[in-house]
């Protein structure tokens, strides 16, 4: 299993009760994590955009996307695999039926070009992707609470074993990101401190 290596920041602010880095700005803020890790309830608490949007990360240009204008808020992430043309998000059925599961394919993750002089614009740093990733266990809790009022059909048959693969999925896709120099860091429940990737 994927296991990020990641470390407290030690300069941090207050924002609406939540500790976030001292450096964020707060209406840069992309949550982002598997089906069930609390985006929603998270995003309504810093009364933030709550509509899900989703960022396809093989779409050229995808840093421009219409659904970031907003923010802070919740989205999910479609992302590209090995030997399949779409991208795809991990609730999505060609994903879960997938056997054996789908292998991430890194280099067709577009990532924003560096700034090129004093009035461009610093895609990079533009936006801080909070990547919500409570453990497993406690995320199928959370679900299967969650799958009692029938209000999200990915709920429907959850088994321990996929969302150990989901997790699994964004845990590399955070620390890819982080690596090629995007504001990247990781919260492991609503009430935690968040936590830089190291590199």
């Amino acid at each position: 299993m994927f296991c990020l290596k990641t470390e407290a920041f030690t300069d941090v602010q207050n924002i609406k009760d939540i500790v976030f880095p001292s450096e964020l700005k707060f209406r840069a803020l992309l949550v982002t994590g598997p089906p069930g890790c609390g985006k929603s309830t998270f995003i309504r608490k810093l009364g933030g955009w709550s509509e899900e949007g989703y960022v396809d990360l093989s779409m050229n240009k995808w840093w421009t996307a219409q659904s970031l204008s907003l923010r802070p808020r919740e989205i999910h992430l479609g992302f590209p695999y090995i030997g399949i043309k779409e991208a795809l998000a991990v609730f999505e059925p060609q994903w879960l039926e997938a056997n054996p599961p789908l292998q991430l394919d890194f280099d067709r993750i577009c990532i924003p070009p560096p700034k090129r002089h004093f009035w461009s614009v610093d895609w990079c740093k533009r936006y801080a992707f909070e990547f919500l990733l409570p453990a497993a266990e406690t995320i199928l809790k959370w679900r299967q609470e969650r799958a009692k009022s029938g209000s999200h059909y990915v709920d429907k048959d959850i088994m321990l074993s996929q969302i150990k693969q989901q997790l699994h999925i964004y845990q590399a896709v955070a620390q890819y990101l982080a690596e090629q120099g995007l504001y990247v860091y990781i919260r492991e429940g609503n009430q935690s401190e968040p936590r830089r990737i190291i590199i």
